[in-house]
């Protein structure tokens, strides 16, 4: 490959919130519990990532591991229980269906093409397991703009575990041998993702799309964007505004 003028070599997305739009469950939470939509599908985000924390955090050693796809159940089921809404089996499997093929943002497939043209390898690096993984972006139709779908089963934590981002480099060195940490650009919407995948020593891009506060947790992601843009804008040498300390 030949050398770019950039500090990283490879790019790697978070999936879910980053890529695909977990809050696009909202339109069919509404359906089916009007006047609560929006909450329902900010709880169950909010407890699908308390449930991998608890996991990972209770046993180091993977033997708590569930795939992703189970703890995203869990959470839906906590989360009608904690706001007292009804949920039969036909309106779980509507809203996990509904997860399963989740809206993609619509500027992903200009992005990564455009990121591929300039000679840089793109990959999913991603809580989700594989097959939710393989429906997802089959189903956004990224399948053949994506050179790697990196799911963190093989080392059975979730993120921010440093684990999950070393299984990330490890994938990019089997074509790409003496690529650093600081070489790859990490790119996620979750400001608690960015910031893990810095202490491990990434280049990190936070996709600030909703202008969210920075973590308070004294590191601040590499560099810091609202939409897909501003990343492209930087990939180009153009630098978007800088990371909020």
């Amino acid at each position: 490959m030949a050398t770019l003028p950039l500090p990283f070599q490879a790019v790697l997305f978070d999936a879910y919130g980053t890529l695909f739009d977990v809050y696009s469950v909202a339109l069919a939470a509404e359906q089916l519990f009007p006047g609560r939509g929006e909450a329902l599908a900010a709880l169950w985000r909010d407890k699908q990532i308390e449930y991998t924390r608890l996991v990972s955090m209770a046993d180091p050693g993977g033997a708590r591991y569930r795939p992703f796809w189970e703890l995203t159940r869990d959470g839906l089921r906590h989360a009608c229980a904690r706001l007292g809404l009804p949920l039969s089996r036909e309106r779980e499997e509507r809203l996990m269906n509904q997860y399963r093929h989740l809206s993609a943002f619509p500027e992903n497939r200009e992005t990564l093409r455009a990121l591929r043209s300039r000679g840089l390898p793109t990959g999913i690096l991603s809580n989700g397991d594989p097959a939710m993984l393989e429906v997802a972006v089959k189903s956004a139709g990224l399948s053949d703009v994506v050179d790697h779908v990196i799911s963190v089963e093989p080392v059975r934590c979730f993120k921010p575990d440093p684990r999950v981002y070393a299984l990330g480099l490890s994938v990019l060195r089997r074509r790409q041998p003496t690529l650093a940490p600081r070489q790859v650009l990490f790119v996620s919407s979750n400001g608690w993702d960015a910031v893990g995948a810095t202490w491990f020593g990434y280049t990190t891009f936070w996709l600030n799309r909703s202008g969210a506060p920075p973590e308070e947790l004294g590191t601040a992601p590499s560099h810091e964007g609202r939409n897909l843009r501003d990343l492209m804008a930087l990939v180009d040498g153009v630098a978007p505004r800088p990371a909020r300390s």
